[in-house]
């Protein structure tokens, strides 16, 4: 992530904290409101956390593993793209 000084270093990743808290990790989506549903179900951890859970429980679900995979590698090819660039820009 840019940041502009080493102070702003910490708050940098806060985002991507609070991420796993707006998930379904703690409550079922079904349970939460319209607007906090919505955005609970179009987030990656919950097809993440959803993946997991149904794993341990003995009942994957192939639609929320390939759901996961693909947030993964959408973030991973995001990741690498912005830090190339960055890269090039400096070098």
């Amino acid at each position: 992530m840019n940041v502009l000084t080493t102070l702003l270093t910490p708050d940098a990743g806060v985002p991507l904290m609070i991420l796993p808290f707006l998930s379904s990790a703690f409550v079922p989506a079904d349970k939460m409101g319209p607007g906090a549903r919505q955005f609970a179900e179009y987030q990656p951890f919950t097809s993440i956390i959803e993946t997991q859970r149904g794993l341990l429980t003995g009942a994957p679900s192939t639609g929320s593993a390939i759901t996961a995979i693909a947030w993964c590698v959408g973030i991973m090819l995001i990741g690498y793209l912005w830090a190339r660039a960055s890269f090039t820009k400096r070098a």
